[in-house]
């Protein structure tokens, strides 16, 4: 898979995108998705063959999807953006996360922006739907920049939650697709 916009490109992972995994968890860039992320040198390369594994499924349905989003110009993997399917709400649900580095750039909206064009001309899905911690200002404000709406408000505990905490909960239907 590849997309490109104006400044990135959204690809499939590659084993060599490793290093750069491995960096943005150390810096706590894969915290809220991963959990503790101190060993995941052990484990990232796997994740990665996981990763190409449910791709070539091809089905957002199980389990995730997720993608290396890279700058272009200089080619650098700045985060990765796909999907996830909440099992407890049986939706499929936007994932995302930026390199520290690159934060403050609205580089992830953009990819957010260019994943759901992507996702809703290739699946038959009539919404993309997304959480965030309320406390995460900045990741709320990507959604709704990337289209997202926030249709409720409330305590939830994802998969990698220590525990609850009070979370939007955001939806970009089909017909409002950016």
């Amino acid at each position: 898979m590849q997309i490109q916009t104006d400044r990135l490109i959204i690809r499939s992972l590659r084993p060599s995108d490793e290093g750069a995994f491995v960096e943005m968890a150390s810096d706590g860039s894969l915290t809220e998705i991963f959990g503790d992320c101190s060993r995941c040198r052990e484990w990232m390369g796997g994740w990665i063959r996981e990763s190409l594994q449910l791709e070539a499924e091809d089905n957002p349905r199980h389990a995730y999807l997720a993608f290396a989003v890279e700058e272009k110009a200089g080619g650098q993997v700045v985060g990765s953006v796909g999907s996830s399917y909440y099992e407890d709400l049986e939706r499929v649900g936007v994932t995302y996360f930026i390199g520290a580095p690159f934060r403050g750039r609205r580089y992830m909206a953009e990819a957010l922006r260019a994943f759901s064009r992507y996702f809703f001309e290739r699946y038959d899905e009539d919404a993309l739907f997304a959480t965030a911690a309320a406390a995460n200002a900045a990741s709320c404000r990507t959604l709704e920049r990337a289209g997202f709406t926030r249709f409720d408000t409330r305590v939830y505990q994802d998969l990698f939650d220590g525990e609850p905490a009070l979370s939007h909960f955001y939806e970009l239907k089909r017909d409002a697709r950016p």
